[in-house]
């Protein structure tokens, strides 16, 4: 034990989670605010930001810093080099010839999902759900179906230690209302988001087990909410998801 709590380098979690303070509703944020999100005094973030600045991944404008495109190296090493997101694509792609919209496939991380991969887009869907997006698990259908494979008492730790916030005038926030759209997507095997992400966005999921029966991923199909009611889409599009899922899950 005191082996690998020698071996851990904390400087690098601290970076880390310096980065991870940005979010797409947060782009731009101030040393203050950088602090804050990550727990750092004001001068260790400040070294911190300075530091990724001069190595030009991040930038400052004289109050705000920000990300720099040179993030997305980070991200590209795991796509280049992980065998999963080749290993889903033509399964998506066989989806959406299938449906006609996007299909798309994440996994669970902490208290969000991560987008891993989409099939190519047949219709604009949404702008903000490109590979390596995170959104939050509990109004997603993806999130929904991934947090249905843990045990209730981690589902409510982990409900009762994040903050939901009511991103659309559909989005569900209560305890106990969460707690049973999860429950109903682990009796029903699929999950539905009626604009709860983004007004006129719906999406229905169905979670993806390895060999192990692990749910470790979740495909969806998301569209455009005037194309189809919620009834409608469990009627044409959760037989292609199902098709997914068998065609994946001994892949795995």
């Amino acid at each position: 034990m005191a082996s690998r709590e020698r071996d851990f380098v904390g400087a690098l979690e601290k970076g880390l989670a310096v980065i991870e303070a940005f979010d797409p509703a947060s782009p731009q944020l101030t040393l203050s605010e950088v602090a804050r999100r990550t727990g750092l005094t004001r001068a260790a973030a400040r070294r911190y930001l300075l530091t990724l600045a001069k190595l030009k991944y991040a930038e400052y404008d004289g109050k705000r810093f920000s990300l720099t495109p040179r993030v997305l190296r980070l991200g590209y090493a795991f796509l280049a080099t992980s065998p999963l997101p080749k290993l889903v694509q033509p399964v998506l792609e066989t989806i959406g010839d299938k449906t006609q919209e996007v299909a798309s496939v994440a996994t669970l991380d902490g208290t969000e999902i991560l987008f891993l991969a989409h099939s190519r887009n047949r219709r604009i869907v949404s702008v903000a759900s490109g590979v390596g997006s995170r959104f939050p698990a509990y109004c997603t259908a993806m999130g929904r179906v991934l947090l249905a494979s843990r045990p209730d008492p981690e589902v409510e730790r982990l409900l009762k230690a994040i903050k939901p916030k009511k991103l659309t005038s559909k989005t569900k926030t209560g305890f106990r209302e969460l707690l049973q759209e999860i429950r109903s997507a682990r009796e029903h095997g699929y999950a539905v988001s009626d604009e709860e992400l983004e007004i006129g966005l719906r999406s229905i999921a169905v979670p993806v087990a390895n060999s192990r029966g692990e749910t470790i991923l979740a495909i969806s199909v998301s569209l455009q909410a005037a194309r189809m009611t919620p009834a409608q889409m469990v009627e044409r599009l959760l037989p292609a998801l199902e098709s997914g899922r068998q065609a994946l899950s001994p892949m795995l």
